[in-house]
């Protein structure tokens, strides 16, 4: 059984692949606005499961953290632009604390590998 971890640090891998499925750790964006740190953050995604060998066709599950209800919607608006028609994993989305100052959405991603 192998774990691939991409990027390891003290604390955490940004990225780890086991068993056909890739998780990442909670991605959060910059802006000033709750639509411009979403788009950044989905970007970040983006790349991150590119780096791991898939991409957002192959989603299986996010966690969507906001800072403030309040921007549910405009999160949405940016994340339903971004979800490919007919790939929308299991979501969940609650209001945390970010741990991050200042961020407003922080998103975490489950996704498998493409088959071969």
């Amino acid at each position: 059984m192998t774990i691939e971890r991409f990027r390891t640090k003290t604390r955490s891998s940004p990225v780890l692949r086991h068993n056909g499925v890739v998780y990442l750790t909670g991605q959060v964006g910059e802006g000033d606005t709750v639509t411009e740190q979403t788009h950044s953050c989905l970007a970040r995604i983006d790349a991150l499961l590119a780096e791991a060998g898939t991409d957002k066709r192959h989603l299986l599950q996010a966690t969507l953290w906001l800072h403030d209800m309040g921007d549910y919607d405009a999160v949405n608006e940016v994340w339903d632009a971004w979800v490919p028609e007919g790939c929308a994993p299991t979501r969940n989305c609650g209001q945390v604390s970010v741990a991050v100052p200042g961020a407003r959405v922080e998103i975490i991603i489950v996704a498998a590998m493409p088959e071969a």
